[in-house]
């Protein structure tokens, strides 16, 4: 947490200083890219290396621990339904929000006129990937999740195909005589500890790192994209803040024993490392650590519901591509009746899960939406500017709604096994 407030002062510091004295603008620039993001990346790095291994061991170890392929079922039942309640919850919010403020009627026709001359080379590049990509179908779909080559997909860092081949090694160690499965659960628990063993190094660099990337983000943004697109990012980060402390507190207390003051107190960690890296696969092992140390949730629960979690339950990244559909249509002027937005509700949820745990990867489905509603896609330019910032932001309710969900998955899950009190 001081991580993160010295590195948001001092970049705010430089950023400002580069403003009023150009001079000093170049060596603060080598400064955020020479120093501050090799630093930063190290530890990017040391998260990175251990999600492979990690989303496949902890994936495969927690169906092998289930000992039956049959408590599959209902483990995946509650799993799924609170990850599509979380994300349709969230675009109802982001698109209520939008309809009542209106921030892209509000905009001015200079500053429009400046952010789609100041991003069209990013916006065109997006575009293009946009049309690159595959138009959903069954078969795209396959492929999505069961590609030709494996090792080319993680190679690729595609976490999809790998969470399918690790529940299929999962689901046939419960078909193993019981001392293989033993054995296979023992393995796969010492790679999954060895991992969490690698995420304690990371999180000894964790306060250094933090304070590096921020500062860094912040002299290379700069404020005053916020201030041109200032009521549209306030609308965000207040719609962001309530389903985080609001949707998210309420769904504890009323599918769990948990305090939400005690929860978040607990997952802070996690929040910052979420907030610091943009990257739901980055912050995957600190999730996991956490909610085992700190949570007390099961490494089966934790190892199924997290890895799925960090792939499939976008909240804030589908409330964000809502609200962006929605403000960019506004500035242009073009009309999305009650109808429309059920459908872009639906349509931003499907494509969230779609988006890989990574900065920026939401930025062409946008565009995709953007077309698909007769919106010109050359429209993401006018959010491209502060879409790091709010990236940051969505980023950390993708993860924190992944271990409200594993909680009360695991709390659901023990209620389950629990023997049925005497009569």
């Amino acid at each position: 947490m001081w991580g993160m407030i010295v590195g948001l002062v001092f970049g705010a510091v430089l950023r400002l200083t580069g403003n009023r004295v150009p001079s000093t603008a170049p060596a603060t620039e080598w400064l955020a890219t020479q120093v501050l993001d090799p630093l930063g990346l190290v530890f990017l790095r040391l998260l990175f290396f251990v999600v492979v291994p990690l989303v496949f061991a902890s994936l495969a170890l927690g169906v092998v621990q289930l000992g039956r392929l049959e408590a599959l079922g209902p483990l995946a039942g509650r799993t799924f339904m609170l990850f599509g309640l979380n994300m349709a919850v969230g675009v109802a919010l982001g698109l209520l929000v939008m309809n009542v403020v209106r921030p892209g009627q509000r905009m001015d026709e200079q500053t429009r006129t400046v952010l789609l001359e100041k991003y069209a080379p990013e916006a065109a590049k997006t575009k293009e990937r946009a049309e690159q990509q595959p138009r959903l179908s069954l078969r795209s779909l396959v492929e999505m999740f069961m590609p030709g080559n494996l090792l080319r997909a993680v190679v690729d860092f595609q976490v999809l195909p790998l969470i399918v081949f690790a529940l299929l090694v999962g689901a046939a160690g419960t078909q193993l005589p019981e001392a293989r499965r033993l054995a296979l659960a023992d393995f796969l628990e010492i790679v999954t500890e060895l991992m969490t063993r690698i995420v304690h190094f990371a999180m000894t660099l964790a306060p250094y790192a933090v304070a590096a990337l921020l500062a860094s983000i912040v002299i290379k943004a700069g404020l005053d994209i916020i201030k041109a697109l200032s009521l549209f990012v306030v609308c965000l980060l207040a719609v962001m803040a309530v389903h985080l402390f609001g949707t998210m507190s309420l769904l504890l207390k009323l599918f769990s024993k948990r305090s939400p003051v005690a929860f978040f107190k607990a997952i802070r960690t996690v929040l910052v490392t979420a907030f610091s890296t943009s990257s739901s696969n980055a912050t995957l092992p600190t999730s996991i650590q956490v909610s085992r140390e700190e949570l007390g949730v099961s490494a089966s629960t934790a190892g199924f519901v997290l890895p799925l979690g960090a792939t499939m339950n976008m909240s804030g990244t589908a409330l964000y591509e809502g609200c962006v559909v929605l403000f960019v249509a506004q500035v242009y002027g073009v009309p999305l009746d009650l109808g429309s937005q059920i459908v872009l509700l639906v349509l931003a949820v499907l494509s969230a899960v779609a988006v890989a745990g990574i900065p920026g990867a939401s930025l062409p489905l946008i565009a995709g939406l953007l077309a698909s509603f007769k919106i010109p896609p050359e429209g993401i330019a006018l959010i491209y500017g502060a879409d790091r910032i709010l990236d940051m932001a969505r980023t950390t309710l993708n993860v924190a709604a992944d271990v409200v969900t594993a909680c009360i998955v695991d709390e659901a899950a023990a209620k389950a096994a629990a023997p049925d009190p005497p009569t």
